[in-house]
């Protein structure tokens, strides 16, 4: 009797699919043909490099062959864009991260020419068209978009209606979006296709289970199908959506692979500094053709890309993937400046954090999702500071981190230093669309800008002459969906406009903007930004004068608080603390005064 639980097909390891694996060549190859609409899938890990690299092997020279969708597109697909590959991005950020959130001169250079079209989302609404593809829904419910520019720009794939439910509320709908084939980087998976990711897992899986023809799937390893049953909690993609799997070492490189939740596994840490060579030779057409013949059109394959890095930096990278390496960073240690003298960017971000704390305790928010640069500085200064007194604020990042302490020595905002340490690691929808934007929403956000107007609408999108600068990212869903906002940036005319030519972020909940010269408050039922205060100098700061020298470099009229006072100066332990996180002034920029 018992022998027939003995048979094959009792078994777990049986299986009648065939083998998916082969080549990466071979699979970008057969899978992926001009004319296609590709994603590229970022769940857990920035980019699928060797993916992206493979394609602008095969496809230099055909000139808008693809057009690519991707929550952000940054150094390893706009190599493609430089070999005008892709004609159309859809995407809500395009710029390079390291060492600092910054746009990237190749993608400004192929949109100002034409050769390169641009549809802007933000890191929520693109997401929410991909999961209601994947559905099978025509168009999925949102806060986000409405009252931007995007919403003007997206008719044909955004709706704005009443709640047909009667809350007298505007509902945005965002069109279904279907890519041709999504391209990832995974951990590891099977000769079938099923895939193990470690979180956060960013946007999820739905471009995956949305593309008509499935998956091209680079794994850092190709292990058995007992291995990934043994480790099911972590796969996140079924075989079924899977074209093919190739096995791929280093293949997300210069991103990394979390190793969050997986003490076992061999990873490796992003690498920094291959990022910023990339994005400095993208500002000649002369420099960046060569470094793309360098690392990519010359090299025959990722053998060849593997043996260029090198061992050594390959090992260092291994290394970087432990969460306490900043320990060990004696380098950034010592770069910490001690000086008691401060700069006015130090100044801001002093001020920022002050006002966070001080909103935060009055109104009892539980939760704060800060954007990349000096804006994060401030909310981590903020959490601390607040800790001090006894208060536990949760820092959020759109990826899907809840929860976190910031780590010092490195100010990225999603640098893997901050993961293991977070309360929940989860994603996109989790992070913005529940927590931050849900029915039990206590969150407050902490954004910066390319320019400001005097209602606090923000613009990180376009510029007047229509040059691109970065997009929204998740500015837009801050602005959308947070209880209220505040805003940091450098003071002068052309950064606080009386007017914008592209709103980025409505700036319906923006209370308040810290420059680097004063603080402007939304007061009572006023829709404008009222002086409130002037932030001191490192000289004796007479009022009136900077007043004066506030209204002389702003771009709209200056309303005037009955009592404008002055901001007390930084103290010292602020300005270490600040400096402790940005060792190296990759945000906070030249030193101060000796």
């Amino acid at each position: 009797m018992l022998g027939h639980f003995k048979e094959p097909w009792f078994q777990p390891e049986f299986s009648a699919t065939p083998s998916k694996v082969m080549p990466l060549t071979e699979a970008v190859r057969q899978f992926i043909r001009p004319g296609m609409l590709v994603h590229m899938g970022m769940p857990g890990v920035r980019w699928p490099s060797a993916i992206l690299y493979e394609i602008a092997r095969q496809f230099w020279g055909k000139e808008g062959s693809l057009q690519l969708s991707a929550i952000t597109v940054n150094l390893p697909a706009v190599i493609p864009i430089q070999g005008r590959i892709f004609s159309k991005i859809i995407c809500s950020y395009a710029g390079d991260p390291y060492y600092s959130p910054s746009p990237n001169v190749a993608v400004q250079r192929a949109i100002k020419r034409g050769h390169l079209d641009i549809e802007n989302w933000s890191i929520l609404s693109l997401p929410l068209r991909l999961q209601a593809a994947a559905m099978g829904l025509p168009f999925f419910p949102t806060h986000s978009i409405l009252g931007s520019s995007m919403e003007e720009e997206n008719k044909e794939s955004f709706i704005a209606i009443d709640d047909p439910f009667g809350s007298h509320e505007k509902v945005g709908l965002v069109k279904a979006l279907a890519p041709d084939v999504t391209i990832l980087h995974g951990w590891m998976a099977d000769q079938e296709g099923n895939a193990l990711f470690l979180p956060p897992y960013s946007e999820q899986f739905h471009s995956a289970m949305a593309s008509k023809e499935g998956v091209v799937l680079a794994v850092e390893k190709i292990v058995s199908s007992k291995t990934i049953r043994e480790h099911n909690h972590f796969v996140r993609l079924p075989g079924i959506y899977v074209k093919s799997v190739s096995e791929v070492p280093f293949g997300a490189h210069p991103a990394g692979l979390s190793r969050i939740g997986m003490k076992g596994m061999d990873l490796y840490g992003e690498d920094y500094d291959f990022v910023e060579e990339g994005h400095q030779a993208a500002k000649t057409d002369e420099s960046f053709d060569k470094w793309i013949d360098d690392w990519v059109l010359s090299i025959n394959g990722h053998e060849e890309y593997l043996e260029k890095l090198g061992h050594k930096r390959l090992m260092y990278l291994k290394g970087m993937s432990h969460f306490d390496t900043w320990r060990s960073d004696i380098k950034s240690i010592k770069k910490i400046s001690k000086s008691s003298s401060y700069t006015s960017v130090e100044m801001s971000v002093v001020a920022l954090s002050r006002k966070l704390a001080e909103t935060i305790l009055r109104n009892q928010y539980k939760t704060m999702l800060v954007g990349a640069g000096i804006a994060n500085l401030a909310g981590w200064l903020c959490f601390y500071n607040l800790r001090k007194q006894g208060y536990e604020i949760n820092l959020m990042a759109e990826i899907g981190l809840y929860g976190y302490v910031p780590q010092p020595l490195d100010p990225s905002l999603f640098n893997y230093r901050n993961f293991p340490n977070c309360k929940m690691v989860a994603d996109i929808q989790t992070i913005i669309g529940t927590v931050l934007g849900g029915s039990q929403n206590r969150c407050i956000g902490a954004l910066g800008a390319a320019e400001v107007d005097k209602e606090g609408n923000l613009n990180s999108t376009r510029s007047d002459d229509g040059s691109f600068v970065v997009g929204s990212g998740g500015a837009n869903d801050v602005a959308s969906s947070s209880r209220e906002v505040m805003v940091i940036m450098g003071h002068s005319k052309k950064r606080l406009k009386e007017e914008l030519t592209y709103v980025t972020s409505p700036g319906k909940k923006v209370t308040a903007l810290v420059t680097t010269r004063g603080i402007f408050e939304k007061l009572g039922d006023d829709h404008e930004l009222t002086l409130t205060s002037v932030l001191p100098r490192l000289k004796d700061t007479v009022i009136e004068d900077a007043v004066q020298t506030i209204k002389d470099h702003c771009g709209w009229h200056v309303k005037e608080s009955p009592l404008i006072t002055c901001f007390d100066p930084p103290e010292r332990s602020d300005l270490e603390l600040m400096r402790s996180f940005d060792p190296n002034r990759y945000y906070l920029g030249k030193g101060p005064e000796k």
